[in-house]
C-alpha cells in the first residue's frame, strides 16, 4: 500500500472512529471525510461499509444518491448552476450551455487545469433573482452568459 493510500486510510479510520457510536452515522462520516480529504475516496468506502457494519453496497448508493458527494478531487473553484425550475425558466439552461462551452467540461467534470469544478444543483434558494450559481460560497444573481464570461475572467486573475 502507498503512502497515500495509508494516509487516506488514517484519515477515514479516525473519522469513523469519531462517528462509531452514532446513529445514522454514515453521513457525518461521509460529510467529514470529504470535509478532510476534499472528496470521498472510492477506496474509502469498503473501510466506511466495514467499520459501520454496512454493505458497501449501502454505502455506494448514499454517495450516488446525494449529489453533494465527491469521488473525485474538484477544481480550485467550484461553479453550481442551479437547474431548478425558476433558474431554467429565466433562462440557466442557455447559461448552463455558454458555461459548458466556455469551460470545455460538463457538469460533474473538472477542466484540465484542475481550476474549475462545473456541478449541477438543483435550487440555491435565490429564485427571485434567477439564474443563480454559486463559486464557493459566493451567490450570484441574475447571471446570463456575460455575467459568466466577467465571474470567469475574475477567477482566473486571482489564479
Amino acid at each position: 500500500m502507498n503512502a497515500a493510500a495509508v494516509s487516506v486510510q488514517e484519515v477515514v479510520e479516525s473519522i469513523v472512529e469519531s462517528h462509531r457510536d452514532s446513529v445514522g452515522a454514515l453521513l457525518p462520516v461521509l460529510h467529514d471525510i470529504q470535509d478532510r480529504l476534499g472528496y470521498v475516496p472510492e477506496e474509502s468506502l469498503p473501510w466506511v461499509a466495514g467499520a459501520l457494519n454496512l454493505s458497501r453496497a449501502e454505502v455506494h448508493g448514499v454517495m450516488s444518491f446525494y449529489h453533494d458527494f465527491r469521488n473525485s478531487a474538484a477544481g480550485r473553484h467550484t461553479i453550481q448552476i442551479c437547474r431548478a425550475e425558476a433558474c431554467q425558466s429565466m433562462g440557466s439552461r442557455k447559461l448552463e450551455q455558454h458555461a459548458i462551452e466556455r469551460l470545455g467540461i460538463g457538469f460533474g467534470e473538472t477542466t484540465g487545469d484542475g481550476m474549475i469544478t462545473l456541478e449541477a444543483v438543483y435550487c440555491l434558494g435565490n429564485c427571485a433573482c434567477a439564474p443563480s450559481l454559486r463559486i464557493g460560497d459566493s451567490l450570484h444573481a441574475r447571471v446570463d452568459a456575460a455575467g459568466f464570461d466577467r465571474l470567469l475572467d475574475s477567477l482566473e486573475e486571482q489564479a
